[in-house]
């Protein structure tokens, strides 16, 4: 492709008609398409040429650049360019496009585009601009890619990071074939053309803190600069609104200059763009500087200021401002390190000096200081000898080395610190980048040399085992070995030394392949040069003594033993060596006339030397044909003989030299007999030893005795004195040990301050024990702890919280529940409009009140706080009494609701269970609420149980209400938190692992084979796609996937399984609760039933139906975190479906059997589970009743602070009226039945209106229907009580008494004391505890005072707490009498009974206030967690409602005619241009597009003369077809496109027109859709 550059005026936008010819609607059409096709060319062009600035490569042509930008490779490198911290080579994958070159693209080259869109987010780029990862990977939306890296380019010209992106439009040529391919290809996919021209305003608004404060701003700086005055323009950029960074005023002219010149091009352009574009899609920003833009210029301004500020620096070799200079931020440099300011001075002067210009440019600059910065680090690394960071500083792509090798970077780092250390000793602070790279070169070469030394080694052992003395010294030889002193003499010994070398050393090591290194080598050359040497000199003194013997020469025979054979000889011997030496020769035979002159001598006993007497030449190849000489010494032999004298002589030597130490070895075996003798003696003498201690013992007790006696008579005669010595004594022992004690006390007191609050607090827990365990707890212990019944200021505002907090919970339910559902509709309204099945108005509508909802919903609480029922008067309150009196009735007696339940159909049931029920126990937010929806479960379920089930597998097949009912609440808000506990990390973990592919289907293993083979191939396979599950087994490849799958299937199901078994403890207890209730229930129903029969029913509801959904969709139950818009992907739905699969055959002890024959395998392993399974469902009917779980009974609504309080809507409490006095027969059949009494004072069902009050709703209102609808989901709050508690004055019920009696017992004995109750009664108060008693009652009528009014007592025990002391007593004792006569108490016992019942309070009390503080704890994690869901579904509704203004603003972009409001009526635009617009086709012009199929009596060469005109309507949707043939109107019909749309839901292919004409109904919806809407 050829592209050409022309002046910006002088080409016309393509396409554009530039003379008076007149083109048809359909021409001017494709001209259109021609244009966009056209216009994204150059968008294209654009991008590729700025992408090859950054990247500084060159990419593909711009008619191939979608296809080389989908691996992403260009993109992440892009990424690197921008944001380096983020991006490196080694995130990128496939950086070399090898792989995609080699087999196109693989899924991990979306990790490259997700690189390249978390590098946008780091700096900043406005989400909006973002493409999604399918839009580049799958090519569904490559414009919107381009149209990304358009407002980056702006973006990071903004900044400072890039140059700006040209605008070519109109200045690149394109032919005519390349325009029409892309036109076909952006009409393939459908693709909406993004609108480049406005990324400037929206990058602005997307950017800006006020919006219109620095649009206003950015105008003011465009309109500046067209004045041309720089102190006005300067004035501008200054202005903070314009949000400009270093703006420096000295640079005013600089900056008008170049900014003047940006607008002067963007206008330019402009001009270009707009001769087509209407005026409503122009651009405010396409003619005027946009914020980035003048940011951009004044960046680019200031990087040229300050590099020339750089240069002037370098220049006057001032190292401290240089560094001042590179690290300013609008030089744009890398980082710069300030402690090697003198190296950078350097480096820089000196390139400096070697530019041509003595001028360093800002990319010159760049390049050098990143890599002196590499450099800097470099030999930091190398100061501090840290060997990693070297090799890591050594491998930085910006240091530039060459010649690196990953293999020798130990080498480098070992060298470089050993040069560095030479040029710190030196004075040298810093290796320069030219010492590095020498060192590295310098290292390649050292082992270079090694290598090529280890390959001679290898050459010279292959040599040795040839055993060819000439082949070992050619290799010896060679100039790569480097060996010394090799001699070619000497060859034959080389062979023999090293070969015996190398078989030493293979024995030794016990390796037949062992061979010799380069140290060994050496060696043995030399020792094959020593032994030459050394047997040469031997051979040599043989010869001369043998001929000194022969000639009886005796005078040289002694320096020749010294000289050649190296012996240390005696001069005085001299004639016994040649006396001796002669006769040994004449011993040896005589000379034979066949010897040679050659004699032979053995090296180290194993190698021949041979030598002449007459040439005195040496060798180690014996001489061929030569006998050696016999009738001469041998050189051992002389050796021997010599040795032999020498020795007698030192030896006589010796013992005339050593006569004195002889004596001295005579006298030390004299001294050894005598030691002998001294030890023979004493070991007789130890043999004797009880009989010489006895000797001694005698002695010693005579004089022992005599001394005793003699001390005796002294203390007798001295009696007097010695008494008072022992008196004084002792009296100064005891003040000693008194002093010392009392020291003792003072040094340790705050020890013993320690142990005697141990010992008060060991005495108080021994009481509290007694207290809690004791069966009759005496009255001293129970005085001390009463105060623990009193209300402190704490216990108020905990009870408070608590209610607050159960309102927010209660609330907060209710309200996402609303908002799920009108989620869910719109989920269902944005399908339909997806397949064009309603129109957008209605979806609109939807959003609108889905979004007044969320925000109103709140408010709309309280609003009838101030009227209707809750209205401050009489009739109104007694109204709401009776209300709150009968939601009582059903909150404690579960049995109507029950009997409720199974009176109305399933479906009514469902929902009221849904809505009343739970709003009736507050969704079980307290323990009390719970207590009692538990109780309803149980007595529902054995109603149900009882009334409905005849069979015990009806309770699998079936779908019991209260099972499901017990299931939904314990997977709702309260329980939703605990199975998200449970399961979140097992399912997270499965989701997580990417090599996880569990499919256990052979078919679909099949179906992915044969794929897998085909993309490997390139070719059709010849295998069948569509096989039965039988043929897909025939296959081992499918057998042998299949079974991988099983094993993995297996391993990922133990770890669930491990989950489950291990997390019992944190399973709902009303889930196992229900669990132990049902088993309960049906095994006393059917008594026959066997344990395991019961166990599977309990197994169905723990497992299948609480735990398998949520495994199944984790995002349905809030398992897992799913944004809006996400979804989980289907190999991880298949993984999660097969494990639950599994696991449910498991549960229910179901084998593999029929179709899923295959996994038969399994069959062992589901056996082994479900014995798991079966102690894991027996121990979870193991827990105890409520009563004992919460620690409730009869007494416990009389003793709580506050009133039960529930929110209710207005709709559901007049429901629930309206059926209970609908089946009030069938709930209450006795007629003095409680319910019956409240149904009766409550009256008949109110309307709405009434329940509100007049004036609640206007009555001229003409929306009063849906006003009064949205009313009734009002809530309100009921404190709930009874209305059968007694009063003063009648007969006193037994259990009011019994607490009233206790409370007036736990006031008399605060003040007091006594060891019984009766003595206490029986004995009057003094003085000083009346008036104690009084201060109790004011400081409790304080504390009354401030109770708020839903926790305040009856007015009864209020007033009884006000009583005198012994008033109090009297009433007791009345109170105790009435209470013995029902058989309560005993004066028997002293009342203990009454004593025990206060204990037991006491206990309670400090349970209930434990279990608070717990359930404050647990209402906060609750509340926290509808929370987090509320923010979720609001973040859906966002999405959503971005989505909708997207559809909107699509809508109002392609449909020219018309726009939509938002409030969903239609504005029709009043130029005459955009009016509805026919569209007319021939019947032969349709048939060719299928559209036509026939038309009835006429043939298909008369089509010609049909003309179709197709006219839109004023309604949208609505069209009017007429049909004319040969010109003459015959027919028309209206048509509405939603009929059409019905049609094709209903899958309708064909209809009839005008009762003739056969139409596809798809090719004709296709068509519509294309010529009027767009799509």
């Amino acid at each position: 492709m050829h592209h050409e550059e022309l002046a910006p005026l002088q080409r016309p936008r393509y396409g554009s008609i530039v003379d008076d010819e007149r083109l048809s609607a359909e021409e001017m059409d494709e001209r259109r398409r021609q244009n966009i096709a056209y216009e994204y060319l150059c968008h294209l062009e654009e991008a590729k040429r700025w992408m090859e600035v950054c990247l500084e490569e060159e990419l593909p042509p711009t008619t191939e650049l979608e296809e080389g930008l989908r691996n992403g490779v260009y993109l992440a490198k892009l990424a690197k360019f921008f944001a380096p911290n983020v991006v490196s080579d080694k995130k990128i994958y496939d950086v070399e496009q090898a792989r995609y070159k080699r087999s196109g693209l693989h899924f991990r080259h979306t990790d490259n585009t997700v690189q390249w869109l978390r590098a946008m987010e780091s700096i900043g780029l406005p989400k909006i601009f973002y493409p999604e990862t399918t839009d580049v990977y799958d090519r569904k939306n490559i414009p919107r890619m381009i149209y990304c890296i358009h407002a980056l380019s702006l973006y990071l010209f903004k900044l400072g990071l890039a140059p700006q992106i040209q605008d070519l439009l109109g200045k690149v040529d394109f032919t005519e074939e390349e325009i029409s391919n892309m036109r076909k290809e952006l009409e393939k996919y459908g693709i909406q053309m993004p609108s480049f021209s406005k990324i400037g305003g929206i990058l602005a608004s997307e950017l800006s803190v006020d919006e219109a404060a620095l649009h206003a701003a950015v105008i003011a700086i465009n309109e500046a600069i067209e004045k041309g005055i720089a102190e006005q323009t300067i004035v501008t950029l200054r202005n903070p609104n314009a949000m400009l960074l270093n703006v420096d005023e000295e640079l005013a002219q600089d900056y008008q200059n170049e900014l003047f010149e940006a607008k002067r091009r963007k206008e330019s352009n402009a001009r270009l763009k707009n001769s087509t574009i209407s005026e409503e899609e122009r651009d405010v920003y396409e003619e005027l500087l946009t914020q980035a833009e003048i940011q951009g210029n004044i960046n680019k301004i200031n990087k040229l200021i300050a590099v020339d500020n750089i240069n002037t620096t370098i220049r006057n070799c001032d190292p401290s401002k240089t560094l001042v200079a590179l690290m300013k931020p609008e030089a744009q440099l890398p980082v710069v390190h300030s402690f090697a300011a003198v190296f950078y001075q350097t480096e820089l002067f000196n390139l400096q000096q070697q530019n041509a210009v003595n001028y360093l440019a800002h990319d010159e600059l760049s390049i050098a200081v990143e890599m002196l910065s590499a450099v800097v680090l470099l030999n930091q690394a190398l100061e501090n000898k840290d060997l990693l960071m070297i090799k890591n500083h050594l491998r930085t792509p910006c240091i530039g080395f060459s010649n690196l090798e990953e293999e020798n970077f130990q080498r480098y780092a070992d060298t470089l610190l050993s040069i560095k250390s030479k040029a710190s000793s030196q004075g040298q602070d810093y290796l320069s980048w030219n010492d590095i790279q020498n060192c590295i070169d310098m290292v390649n070469m050292q082992i270079k040399e090694e290598n090529e030394r280890i390959i001679a080694i290898g050459q010279i052992n292959e040599a040795i085992d040839q055993g060819n003395p000439e082949k070992t010294l050619e290799t010896l030889l060679l100039p790569t070995a480097k060996l010394q002193d090799v001699r070619p003499v000497n060859a034959r010994h080389y062979q023999d030394v090293l070969h015996h070398a190398k078989t030493q050393k293979c024995k030794e090591s016990q390796d037949e392949s062992a061979l010799l290194w380069l140290d060994e080598i050496q060696k043995g050359i030399s020792d094959g040069n020593n032994d030459i040497k050394e047997a040469a000199i031997l051979a040599v003194g043989t010869s001369v003594i043998n001929k000194s013997l022969e000639k009886g020469d005796s005078q040289p025979i002694l320096m020749i033993l010294q000289s050649k054979f190296g012996l240390r000889v005696i001069p005085e011997c001299g004639e016994i060596y040649f006396r001796n030496l002669s006769e040994a020769k004449n011993l040896k035979a005589k000379e034979d006339s066949n010897e040679s002159p050659w004699i032979k001598l053995v090296m180290k006993n194993m190698y021949d030397y041979y030598y002449n007497v007459e040439t005195e030449e040496g060798t180690c190849d014996a001489p061929r044909g030569v006998v050696t000489k016999t009738s001469w010494l041998s050189g051992e032999e002389i050796q021997s003989i010599v040795g032999q004298v020498t020795a007698d002589y030192n030896r006589e030597q010796l013992w005339l030299a050593n006569e004195n130490l002889i004596v001295q070895l005579q006298a030390r075996a004299r001294g050894f007999l005598v030691r002998k003798n001294y030890r023979e003696r004493k070991a007789y003498l130890q043999s004797q030893e009880p009989s010489a201690i006895k000797i001694q013992a005698f002695w010693k007790g005579y004089k022992q005795r005599k001394s005793y006696v003699d001390r005796l008579k002294v203390l007798q005669g001295n009696v007097a004195a010695i008494v008072k010595i022992q008196s004084w004594v002792k009296m100064w022992l005891a003040k000693r040990s008194y002093r010392k004690r009392l020291q003792y006390f003072k040094d340790h007191n705050d020890e013993i301050v320690k142990i005697q609050a141990f010992l008060r607090a060991n005495k108080a827990r021994e009481d509290y024990r007694t207290l809690i365990g004791a069966e009759n707890p005496p009255l001293i212990v129970l005085r001390k702890f009463a105060y623990l019944l009193d209300q402190s200021d704490l216990d108020f505002q905990e009870e408070l919280e608590v209610t607050r907090l159960r309102e927010e919970v209660v609330t907060k339910i209710r309200s996402n529940q609303q908002l799920e559902k009108d989620l869910n509709l719109m989920d269902i309204k944005i399908g339909l409009l997806v397949k064009n099945r309603i129109t957008l108005q209605d979806v609109v509508l939807h959003s609108k009140k889905l979004n007044k909802k969320s925000k109103s919903q709140l408010e709309e609480m309280v609003m009838v706080d101030k009227q209707g029922i809750k209205g401050l008067s009489k009739e109104r309150r007694k109204k709401l009494e009776a209300y709150q009196h009968l939601f009582y009735l059903l909150q404690t007696n579960p049995t109507y609701l029950a009997k409720l339940i199974f009176q109305m159909p399933q479906n009514k049931s469902t929902k009221f269970m849904d809505t009343v029920i739970f709003t009736l126990y507050n969704y079980a937010s307290n323990q009390r609420e719970e207590y009692l929806l538990l109780k309803l479960f149980k007595t529902a379920l054995e109603e149900e149980i009882n009334s409905k089930v005849d069979q015990i597998q009806d309770i699998v097949t079936g779908n019991p209400t209260v099972i499901k009912m017990v299931v939904s609440f314990n997977r709702g808000a309260r329980g939703q938190n605990t199975l998200r506990q449970l399961l979140a990390p097992v399912v997270k973990e499965i989701m997580e692992d990417k090599s996880l592919i569990i499919n256990t289907s052979p078919v679909d293993v099949y179906k992915s084979w044969v794929n897998q083979l085909e993309m490997q191939t390139g070719e059709a396979s010849k295998l069948p796609y569509d096989v039965t599950t039988e043929q897909a087994l025939t296959h081992p490849e499918v057998v042998n996937k299949l079974e991988s799958s099983i094993q993995s299937l297996r391993a990922v199901t133990d770890k669930v399984l491990t989950t489950i078994f291990s997390s019992l403890n944190m399973m709902p207890y009303g889930m196992r609760y229900i669990a132990k209730v049902l088993k309960s229930s049906l095994h006393e129903k059917f008594p026959d039933a066997t344990e395991d029969e019961l166990l599977k029913i309990v197994g169905n509801l723990l497992y299948y139906r609480y735990m398998n959904p949520a495994i199944v969709a984790p995002d349905g139950f809030d398992i897992i975190d799913i944004t809006a818009g996400g979804q989980i992907h289907p190999d991880q739905r298949r993984n999660l479906g097969c494990v639950a699969k599994v696991l449910q055959h498991a549960a229910s002890n179901k084998l593999f059997e029929g179709e899923s024959e295959h996994l038969s395998s399994m069959n062992p392993y589901l056996s082994q589970t479900y014995q798991k399974f079966r102690n894991f469902f027996q121990a979870a009917c193991d827990v105890p009743e409520p009563e004992e779980k919460f620690n409730i009974d009869e007494y416990s609504d009389m003793v709580t602070l506050s009133k039960p309080v529930i929110y209710i809507s207005i709709e559901e409490i007049i429901n629930t009226h309206s059926l209970l006095l609908e089946h009030q027969d069938a709930i209450a059949t006795e007629p003095n039945d409680l319910l019956n009494e409240l149904l009766e004072a409550l009256g008949p069902v109110p309307d709405v209106e009434s329940f509100l009050g007049e004036g609640a709703v206007d009555p001229n209102d003409p929306n009063r229907a849906s006003t009064l609808n949205q009313l009734a989901k009002t809530e309100i709050s009921l404190s709930l009580t009874s209305k059968y508690e007694l009063r003063e004055g009648e007969d006193q019920d037994l259990k009011t008494l019994m607490i009233k009696t206790k409370r007036l017992i736990v006031d008399v004995i605060r003040t007091q004391p006594g060891d019984t109750l009766l003595e206490i009664l029986e004995t009057p108060a003094t003085a000083q505890q009346e008036s104690e008693h009084l201060k109790l009652a004011e400081k409790r009528a304080i504390l009354d005072s401030k109770t708020p009014e839903k926790m305040k007592h009856s007015q009864s025990i209020f007033e009884d707490g006000q009583l005198p002391l012994e008033q109090k007593k009297r009433k007791i004792q009345r109170n105790l009498r009435t209470l013995e006569q029902a058989g309560l108490v005993s004066s028997a016992t002293k009342y203990q009974e009454i004593i025990n019942e206060i204990a037991k309070d006491i206990r309670n009390q400090r349970r209930y206030r434990h279990h608070r503080k717990a359930e404050l704890v647990k209402l906060q994690q609750t509340l926290n967690a509808l929370n987090s869901k509320t923010a979720f579904y609001e973040e859906q509704i966002n999405y959503y409602n971005t989505y909708i203004k997207t559809c909107l603003d699509n809508l109002t972009r392609k449909n020219s005619r018309r726009s939509i409001k938002v409030d969903g009526k239609e504005e029709v635009k009043g130029s005459k241009k955009l009016k509805q617009t026919s569209l007319k086709y021939t019947a032969a012009r349709l048939h060719e597009k299928g559209v036509i199929l026939e038309i009835e009596d006429l043939q298909t060469n008369q089509f010609k003369n049909v003309m179709f005109d197709i006219t839109p309507g004023e309604e949208v949707g609505d069209f009017e077809i007429k049909a004319k043939f040969l010109g003459v109107e015959m027919e028309k019909v209206q048509l509405h496109f939603q009929d059409l749309l019905q049609m094709q839901y209903e899958g309708v292919a064909v209809m009839k027109m005008f009762d003739k004409a056969k139409v596809n109904v798809n090719l004709l919806i296709f068509l519509l859709n294309k010529k009027f809407y767009g799509k």
